[in-house]
């Protein structure tokens, strides 16, 4: 009888710690949906445009776009509300440039991409790589090189 009592016990803990946790962390049990974008933030290339080309970790090929100024290419991720790996790639390049970085690390960007809506976004300047996740406050992550 101890032994049911304390399976029982352990259940409804259970059921109320994930419950609570997703209700903190705004989760579903299917997992949140994190938008990434890329925007080229190049002022003045009309003539030459940033070639974004992106893959998940797991080798699914995603594609790319060229983007002309302040055009931007996206992709939705799912990621589980209790763990995850998921992992996208992209090379960029921009004339004699080229640039290869993790556009989304779930381990690293579920907590800077999911305070604000689940946006990651990244503006790509001619002195490097900034991120954002409200599109208004953009952090230089780092340089073409």
């Amino acid at each position: 009888m101890k032994a049911q009592n304390a399976v029982v016990l352990f259940l409804v803990s259970f059921a109320v710690y994930t419950t609570l946790l997703a209700w903190k962390q705004h989760l579903s049990f299917a997992g949140r949906v994190y938008d990434v974008r890329i925007i080229n933030g190049f002022t003045n290339n009309s003539s030459l445009a940033l070639v974004v080309w992106c893959s998940a970790a797991d080798g699914r090929d995603i594609g790319g776009r060229a983007l002309q100024e302040r055009d931007d290419y996206g992709w939705s991720v799912r990621v589980a509300p209790l763990w995850s790996s998921a992992r996208f790639v992209c090379t960029l390049k921009w004339d004699a440039r080229r640039r290869k970085f993790e556009a989304f690390r779930a381990s690293r960007d579920v907590f800077r991409c999911g305070r604000r809506g689940g946006q990651c976004l990244w503006l790509v300047r001619e002195d490097g790589f900034y991120f954002s996740n409200d599109g208004v406050g953009w952090i230089k992550d780092f340089a073409w090189m």
